[in-house]
């Protein structure tokens, strides 16, 4: 299991790599420049001038890549002496960096990846991807977690009751929720829960997670504000489970060893229970991985719909601003988290199927 971890992390360590190249030169090579942007209309060569030089704009394009390369890197290389070097070790950028060895001025050490700061906000990448990813991660779970349960329930049954009223009407939901839009879904499920059933429902469209008490200051959840937004992001990823537990279902039900267990007297329950949902549920699994990452990186048109400022916001606001920064941290924070999570799962068929051997 050991090596299987190393080399998936080789694996995604080189995924990193060809996903943050591809980012920099995508949006460095794009018409704009973020000096210009960051001095507005009113500002003069010499400043635009000591802007670049600061952030390393003045530089050919590969030494700035390469820059960005040991910024985000966990071991870098850094001047420990020249204050005026872009490469100097300073404090204030790096925190807290451990030297590993030195080599002259040149320093090897180790320390957290710097994301560098919006060029907007002046704030560093991490703590804006900080505030924001804990929104997401509620969102997505609790959409996630929607889909599982509920869509493996109906799934069952549309297997179990194959070809009846109720395995149609099933079909046709998990149809319509695939090819469902989700900026439509969240617009009518707003105007509908949240306007014209507000008073019956109590739900609200625009609502924070949080709520602070304006005597006590004391902050607790409103999870009633989470229901709207995670019902609508989870409306596809459902729709999928649902179809693909029927489907992987009915092919592990027509097995020898279910006929086997039913023949040694098992019930219907434990045999569905037991035996055929635990091995049918790996297609599930597979496909609602990737739907979590990528609600992970944030559902946008849903997140700008009832106003949950996740990560998904701040990526599109950073497009909208040519903050390059911000869009880079995100993106190579977002293929972090699937790397991470496509690794868990691997680990996880084991669990629930005995004949996948890790290799």
């Amino acid at each position: 299991m050991i090596r299987f971890i190393i080399k998936r992390l080789l694996y995604g360590i080189l995924v990193l790599w060809g996903v943050i190249t591809v980012v920099f030169f995508l949006f460095n090579i794009l018409p704009g420049d973020p000096a210009q942007m960051l001095m507005g209309q009113r500002s003069d060569v010499s400043s635009i001038e000591a802007i670049k030089k600061d952030l390393g704009l003045d530089k050919p394009l590969t030494v700035q890549y390469l820059n960005f390369l040991n910024d985000i890197s966990f071991v870098s290389f850094h001047n420990t002496t020249d204050k005026n070097s872009f490469w100097y070790l300073n404090p204030e950028k790096y925190g807290h960096a451990a030297t590993l060895f030195q080599l002259g001025s040149t320093a090897v050490v180790f320390k957290e990846p710097y994301l560098r700061k919006s060029y907007q906000s002046k704030r560093d990448v991490t703590s804006i991807i900080g505030e924001a990813f804990p929104k997401t991660l509620v969102l997505a779970t609790a959409s996630i977690v929607i889909a599982m349960l509920i869509g493996v329930f109906l799934g069952v049954f549309a297997a179990l009751y194959k070809d009846s009223w109720l395995d149609r009407v099933l079909l046709i939901f998990s149809s319509l929720g695939m090819s469902v839009p989700s900026f439509f879904a969240a617009i009518i499920i707003a105007w509908l829960f949240a306007f014209v059933l507000a008073d019956y429902t109590g739900l609200e469209m625009f609502g924070s997670l949080y709520s602070v008490d304006d005597y006590t200051g004391e902050v607790y959840l409103n999870l009633k504000n989470l229901i709207l937004p995670a019902v609508t992001l989870g409306i596809r990823p459902l729709a999928i489970v649902v179809s693909l537990t029927r489907s992987s279902l009915l092919d592990v039900l027509s097995q020898d060893y279910i006929r086997t267990a039913y023949a040694k007297g098992l019930s219907k329950r434990k045999v569905i229970m037991k035996h055929a949902l635990k091995n049918a549920l790996n297609p599930v699994l597979t496909a609602i991985t990737g739907w979590f990452a990528s609600l992970m990186a944030g559902a946008v048109f849903v997140e700008y719909v009832f106003d949950w400022k996740g990560i998904g916001v701040v990526i599109v606001d950073a497009l909208d601003q040519y903050d390059l920064p911000v869009i880079m941290g995100s993106v190579l924070f977002i293929s972090v988290i699937l790397i991470v999570v496509n690794i868990l799962v691997d680990l996880l068929y084991t669990v629930l199927d005995p004949r996948v051997r890790l290799s």
